[in-house]
Parts: structure tokens; C-alpha cells; sequence
């Protein structure tokens, strides 16, 4: 028998089931509205906040880089704007496809390519890099048209930095580079972090370096509305109105000592020469001229030198990346000699009648030390050493006064010392001494002091070891009776916006108490040089009276009795030119040091260029046919008979 279904009962049950779901519907829409409730009017500002954030980006505005002017304002650095084609890294998921497809848009070669890869390895923080810098108009409306296609793509316009007169005054001026990750660190070290925002380049070497926070100016923001796949939305568009910008402020400008024309003059005369050359302003300290040869074009660094220019500069036998005048480090050679003399008539060790008798030698136990004049000078006294460059003078003279005073006289023209230029990485130099050798030497036996040492340090050989920057303040602080000023570059910083001035005071940095007769005689001396003595042929026929001396310092040393002969020498190895001096004579404004590197005697090599830019600087006469490099000489005897040094 069937059973009755009891509708009743099936009522009941289907009325309790559709109770429960309708509370639970209840229950999740309270839920959902609670939520709704939550978001929209408890947590209202904060996600009104997080969605304009999304809307809004906050661009940081580079500022323009101050320039850079000689002192009758000619533009030694400058920017100009372009456009560049920038990646971004983290929304691009094909970096290779992109670039390939890209690259069938504009021209982007492989040195492009090469550079770019090389940007990922420095910048690893970094997410937007440069593909292809200075865009012509029609790539750019090409990548413009084409930009949906590729996320991570944008054309930014960007200042560029320019180096106008290309290899003139390098290693002065400097360049900047892309900002590497040692660049970072340092930029965080000095809490500017947030006015690096947006700049992708920073001063690498010379005033660039030195002088980056006057120079790089104060980063600027704007707030940008971003479409939904986060580009900004360019401007001119139906958007708001978005709060007003903080604009950037320029970097300051900078305005130099350095004479530009006076620059390009000693270059010239340089020709095809290596070497160095350091003018100074006696009475200020203010650098005049300021040549490294050979120099190389700083326009090549600013985007990232590609690896075929880098090979070619840092492969080259001729080193042009190294700033010889800064950083070089060569014996003085009979350069020495003037200020050995002051310190003989200082000390009480000379007078300047007294006379020694040169044979051509001086003997020191069982070593013979060869004067330059095989046959000697005959009697000499101080006036004729420094003007026929007598080294058996400065031997015995060495030997009398002992290395402990020359060390101490001879330092306080600032040999062995940093100058304290307004550039980075000058090196110090060595200014002989027991005290030097005790720190230089770790073996007990190189630690002791010979004295056959003294004597060679006397005519500005052994251990002697000094930058051009060095010999030309030296020389400059004698031509101003001893007052020692710091050398610099900058005469002052300008503010681009107001026109304020700051002036870059000259700083004397002491004052060398001599005695003026004794002065006196060595200007005297020193004038003879270039009238009568080893700079006379040089200075042949000049309507100024100058000061000079001439110098020749050895390279390799010699061996005991082994005469020096340059025609059989390797070029590299051959004797280093070197001259100093100063004019007018009786009223230095210009004071100077000259190298020439394995160019011989500094008479026939260093000399006629310092005469060359005396000329350009007291009388204007230009320098219009460079020097070939020093020729290969025929056999000849070490040193010509009229004591050419």
C-alpha cells in the first residue's frame, strides 16, 4: 500500500528551507553592504586619496646646469635640448623584441646597443635608461605615432650638455657622465638624493667634478595626471587643472681665471708634443693657462663613450686621459737650481762672489758625478751657475748644505706638497728627505739616507719627483718675493636668476720670510738666463725682459761613467724638457712652468714654447703654425758646448 505524501509537513519543511536561504541572502547582503558602507564612506579619503595618487604623478623637473666661462666670457661649457628614447625596464617584458622592433622605427645602431647594455650594468638601481639621445623631429614623430604599440616607451625631451672648443682646456673643464652607482652612493652620503631626482648626470672630473653643487642648481616638481596605463597625460588635453608646479632653479655659473685664447696659444705650441704647461697670476693665484698634451674632446663622455673611442683614449701610447699638469710627476732637473742658490745665500752657506772651480766632475767617495759641460765651467760663482746651468756648482753646494736643510728651505715653495687647487685628484710629489725614505721603504735597507743621495737631489735628480702645477707655483711664489698664493680656477660664482656675484678670493697662503738683496740676486740671475745663458736663444731678440731657467731631468737613470746619448735612446725614455719663468722681470704678471716630455734639452724643446706664449700674453703675437714633435736627433755629445741644459 502506497504511501501518503503528508503536504502539510512538506510545507513546513520547504517554508523553514526558503527561511534559512532568505536569512543568509540577508545575512551576506548586510554583509556586502556593511563592506560597501566601509569602503565608501568610513574609508572615503583614504581611497579618494589612493585613487587621485594613481591619477596624479609627481615629476621631478631637472634643473638647467650652470655654464662655464673664461674671463673675457667665452662659453667653455653650454646646454642645448633635445629628445631622447627612454625605456622603461619594469614594463617592457620583451627587452630584445622591443628594441629589434623598435630599431625598424628609427636608426638605432650598435653602438647604441652596446651603450645601452652597458647603462643596465652601471645603473642596476635604475629602471629608465636612454636607448637613442638627440632624435631628429621626423624620429620623433615616427616613435610618437607608433607609441601605443610599445609599453615602456616614451620620448623625453632632456638638456644636453656641449663642450663648444672640443679638446681645448679638457682636463680643466671636465665633463659629465651618466650617474653610476659610486655616483649614488655619494649623492646619498650627502643627503642630495631628492635634487638628484630626474638628472642623470653628474660632473666626473675637473671643474664639472669639483664644482657639481654650485653648478647642478635645485630639482623642480610638477604633479602630471597619468591615463590608466600610467603615461602622462600631455598638456593642452580636456584635463584639470592641477595644482601649480615648484619651478627648478638653475645651477650657478661659473667664470674662470683661465684665459682661453692664452690656452689655445700654448697648445699650439706645444704641436704635436706631450707635456705640460701651468701659467699663473703671481699676485693672485688665479690660473691663467692650464695645458695637458695631448687632450682629448669631453663631448664623447656625456652620453656614455662607446667602447671603440674608450679603447682608442685609454689604449693610447700618449695616455691624453691623464692630466699631466695635475697629476704628472717629474724630476725638476735644473729647474732646482734657483732655489737651492736662494737657500745657500738664506742659510749663510754661499755668498755670491764666492767661486768654486769646475773640471767637468765632482768626486764623492768613489763616485764620480759629471757636470753637463764635459770639459767644466771653469770658476763659477752663483750668478754664472744659474745662468750656464753648472751642475757641479749645485753638487758641491748640495753637500755643503746637507739634505736636512734643503729639504726644509726648498719645502716652503711647496714642493712635495698639494697646491690646494679648486679641482679634484692632485697628486703630492716627493720632496726628498731621511724622514720620506724612513716611511717610503719597508726594508731596513732601503730606509737609510746615503749621502751620495743628497748630491743628486741637489741638481734636481734622484728622488725628486714634482707636478707641473707644483713647479709653476714655486716659480710664481719667487717672482712675488716669497708671498705664496693657492692657485685657482674660478674667479667667481654667479647666480643665473639675480646676477649676484661671488667672488673666489685670492688666498695667500703664507708668506716665505727672504731676505730682498737675496732675492734680488737670484731674479737677477734668473733674468740672465734668458739674456746671456742656456734661454738666451730662445729669447733672442725679445722686446720684454724675463726670468727663466732652463732644465733637463734623466728619465732612466745612468750607469757610473755611462754617458747619456739621445739618438740611441728609445723616445720614451729619453731626457724630459722642462722650463720656468716669469715677465715682465721687474713687475711679474705672469709666471710659468713648462714640460716637454722626452723632448731633451729644456733650451731647445720647453723653453721656445714658454716664449711662444709670453709673446701671446704681453704682446698678443699668435702662435699659427704648430711644432711637429720633437724629431729624432743625430748622434751628438750629451750636452752641447754652451752648456745647454
Amino acid at each position: 500500500m502506497a504511501e501518503i505524501k503528508n503536504i502539510r509537513r512538506e510545507l513546513h519543511y520547504f517554508q523553514v528551507r526558503l527561511g534559512v536561504a532568505g536569512a543568509l541572502v540577508l545575512a551576506a547582503f548586510a554583509i556586502l553592504f556593511g563592506r560597501f558602507f566601509y569602503l565608501q564612506v568610513v574609508q572615503h579619503q583614504y581611497y579618494d586619496t589612493k585613487a587621485e595618487d594613481n591619477r596624479i604623478s609627481i615629476v621631478p623637473i631637472p634643473p638647467n646646469r650652470g655654464l662655464i666661462f673664461d674671463r673675457n666670457g667665452v662659453v667653455l661649457a653650454r646646454n642645448y635640448s633635445a629628445y631622447t628614447l627612454e625605456l622603461t625596464l619594469s614594463k617592457i617584458a620583451d627587452l630584445d623584441g622591443t628594441i629589434n622592433a623598435l630599431a625598424r622605427l628609427v636608426d638605432i645602431q650598435p653602438r647604441d646597443r652596446r651603450r645601452f647594455q652597458r647603462l643596465r650594468e652601471e645603473s642596476k638601481g635604475r629602471d629608465n635608461l636612454t636607448l637613442r639621445t638627440r632624435l631628429t623631429d621626423e624620429e620623433v614623430a615616427v616613435l610618437a605615432v607608433n607609441r601605443y604599440r610599445f609599453p615602456g616607451m616614451d620620448i623625453k625631451g632632456r638638456p644636453f650638455r656641449q663642450y663648444p672648443l672640443g679638446e681645448v682646456a679638457s682636463h680643466v673643464v671636465g665633463y659629465i657622465s651618466r650617474i653610476d652607482d659610486q655616483d649614488v652612493d655619494r649623492i646619498e652620503e650627502s643627503d642630495q638624493a631628492g635634487n638628484y631626482k630626474g638628472t642623470d648626470h653628474i660632473g666626473k672630473t675637473g671643474l664639472e667634478q669639483s664644482y657639481e653643487q654650485a653648478l647642478h642648481g635645485t630639482t623642480g616638481f610638477e604633479q602630471a595626471e597619468t591615463d590608466a596605463s600610467g603615461r602622462i597625460v600631455p598638456r593642452g588635453t580636456n584635463v584639470r587643472t592641477l595644482a601649480p608646479r615648484t619651478p627648478p632653479r638653475p645651477g650657478n655659473n661659473l667664470t674662470l681665471t683661465l684665459d682661453i685664447r692664452l690656452q689655445e696659444a700654448a697648445e699650439r705650441a706645444f704641436g704635436d708634443n706631450r707635456g705640460a704647461l701651468v701659467a699663473i697670476e703671481p699676485a693672485t693665484g688665479g690660473i691663467l693657462a692650464f695645458v695637458s698634451k695631448p687632450g682629448y674632446d669631453p663631448n664623447l663622455f656625456v652620453d656614455g663613450i662607446d667602447p671603440a673611442n674608450w679603447d682608442a683614449l685609454n689604449n693610447s701610447p700618449d695616455h691624453p686621459l691623464n692630466n699631466r699638469a695635475l697629476t704628472g710627476l717629474y724630476p725638476p732637473g735644473s729647474t732646482f737650481k734657483p732655489y737651492m742658490a736662494l737657500a745657500a745665500l738664506e742659510l749663510g752657506k754661499r755668498t755670491p762672489t764666492q767661486t768654486i772651480f769646475d773640471p767637468g766632475y765632482f768626486i764623492f767617495g768613489n763616485n764620480r758625478f759629471r757636470d753637463d759641460k764635459a770639459d767644466g765651467h771653469g770658476y763659477v760663482d752663483m750668478y754664472k751657475s744659474i745662468v750656464m746651468s753648472c751642475d757641479t756648482y749645485y753638487y758641491m753646494l748640495a753637500n755643503d748644505l746637507g739634505i736636512d736643510n734643503m729639504a726644509r728651505f726648498i719645502g716652503q715653495f711647496g714642493f712635495g706638497a698639494k697646491t690646494g687647487i679648486d679641482v679634484e685628484g692632485e697628486f703630492v710629489g716627493v720632496l726628498p728627505s731621511p724622514e720620506w725614505k724612513l716611511k717610503r721603504f719597508k726594508n731596513p735597507a732601503q730606509q737609510r739616507w746615503f749621502p751620495g743621495e743628497t748630491i743628486s737631489v741637489g741638481i734636481g735628480q734622484g728622488y725628486n719627483s714634482y707636478t707641473p702645477l707644483q713647479l709653476a707655483q714655486a716659480v710664481a711664489t719667487l717672482a712675488n718675493d716669497g708671498v705664496m698664493y693657492r692657485p685657482h680656477f674660478v674667479d667667481y660664482i654667479q647666480n643665473p636668476i639675480t646676477g649676484e656675484r661671488k667672488s673666489v678670493e685670492p688666498q695667500a697662503m703664507k708668506t716665505i720670510p727672504l731676505k730682498a738683496k737675496n732675492l734680488e740676486l737670484i731674479k737677477h740671475a734668473m733674468v740672465g738666463v734668458n739674456k746671456e745663458g742656456t734661454g738666451a736663444r730662445a729669447f733672442s731678440g725679445a722686446v720684454y725682459v724675463s726670468a727663466g731657467k732652463t732644465g733637463t731631468a734623466q728619465v732612466v737613470a745612468l750607469k757610473q761613467g755611462e754617458k747619456y746619448s739621445e739618438a740611441t735612446v728609445a723616445e720614451h725614455l729619453r731626457d724630459h724638457a722642462l722650463f720656468i719663468a716669469f715677465a715682465p722681470a721687474d713687475k711679474p704678471s705672469i709666471a710659468l712652468a713648462v714640460l716637454v716630455e722626452n723632448a731633451g734639452f729644456g733650451a731647445r724643446a720647453a723653453a721656445p714654447v714658454a716664449r711662444q706664449v709670453l709673446d701671446f700674453y704681453l704682446l698678443g703675437k699668435d702662435i699659427k703654425k704648430p711644432a711637429e714633435r720633437a724629431p729624432s736627433p743625430v748622434p751628438q755629445a750629451p750636452k752641447d758646448a754652451d752648456g745647454e741644459d
